[in-house]
């Protein structure tokens, strides 16, 4: 397990400062454990390394390369570590007791994201969010659960009232049945776990029943965006998050976009979607199309 440096004569961190971000434990998608992380408390300025809260040991199964990205990651998008900021493997591999191949690794993957870029003679350091790839989902939900969470939210909310409408109307062209089985599959899917009051069932067929949505549109640009649509969700309200989904609404909602889809309506289908998100939105009490919080999602594989 990979713990934060002991702190010493470097000035860093005592043990009780180190836990900045608690998780707890919920179950993936597969069925199987998965950690997923309490919304953070962002408290002060503190850019030290030192400072970050390491992650508890339920982080079993994730490496700890994929442990250390999401800690830099969460520290880099936060503003803990700001712009041109310099990164030193050795550093970090002392501060967090890892390998020089993990970190090495996790600032690979942090570059890939645009977060960071190694230069030869300059080194690795942080690059200003303009180089940001914010389509990446780990950033999504990074953004999501950090100081820039209501404009993170906001502009989620402004990409699914763009994009899902369009597929909709697109997907009323297309006559593929055996997605359109799949989509009403899902709708009864939520429709009995709305009345059991399963809502982690409920989110877990909501985000496939969007998924699908984006393919059956016959884009293959907007079936790329499906991994937004999939955080943005996860983002916005859920199981866990103190504040559940409208679910006795939401099934009527989202049939009619399958009925509009059936019957080949497009306009029906695109009307039918903007009311699903404005429906979602009223009924969260934060306005039409404006998410709520929810707990941050485990870090994904790298």
């Amino acid at each position: 397990m990979m713990t934060a440096a002991r702190p010493g004569d470097t000035g860093l961190a005592g043990p009780g400062e180190l836990d900045r971000y608690p998780y707890a434990n919920a179950a993936n998608a597969a069925g199987q454990d998965r950690t997923e992380r309490v919304s953070p408390v962002w408290e002060g300025s503190e850019t030290d390394i030192g400072r970050v809260g390491r992650r508890a040991a339920g982080s079993r199964g994730r490496g700890l390369h994929g442990q250390l990205v999401q800690q830099l990651g969460q520290m880099i998008v936060s503003g803990d570590l700001g712009a041109d900021r310099p990164l030193v493997p050795e550093e970090i591999g002392q501060r967090f007791e890892v390998s020089r191949t993990v970190v090495r690794e996790s600032l690979r993957v942090l570059e890939a994201k645009g977060l960071v870029s190694a230069r030869p003679n300059v080194g690795t350091r942080v690059r200003p969010v303009s180089d940001w790839n914010l389509l990446d989902p780990d950033i999504i939900e990074w953004r999501a659960y950090g100081p820039q969470r209501d404009d993170q939210r906001r502009e989620l909310c402004e990409l699914r009232w763009t994009i899902e409408p369009l597929a909709a109307r697109l997907a009323a062209g297309h006559g593929r049945e055996d997605i359109q089985q799949r989509l009403a599959d899902m709708v009864e899917i939520m429709g009995h776990s709305a009345a059991q009051g399963d809502t982690m069932t409920f989110a877990r067929a909501d985000a496939e029943f969007h998924t699908l949505l984006l393919q059956l549109a016959g884009n293959r640009m907007l079936e790329h965006l499906a991994g937004i649509v999939t955080s943005a969700l996860h983002v916005s309200g859920g199981p866990g998050s103190g504040c559940e989904r409208p679910v006795e609404t939401s099934v009527g909602q989202h049939m009619r976009v399958v009925d509009a889809i059936g019957s080949g309506d497009a306009s029906a289908a695109e009307t039918a979607m903007r009311q699903l998100l404005a429906a979602h939105g009223e009924a969260a009490g934060q306005g039409a199309g404006t998410p709520v919080d929810h707990v941050v999602p485990a870090p994904r594989e790298h």
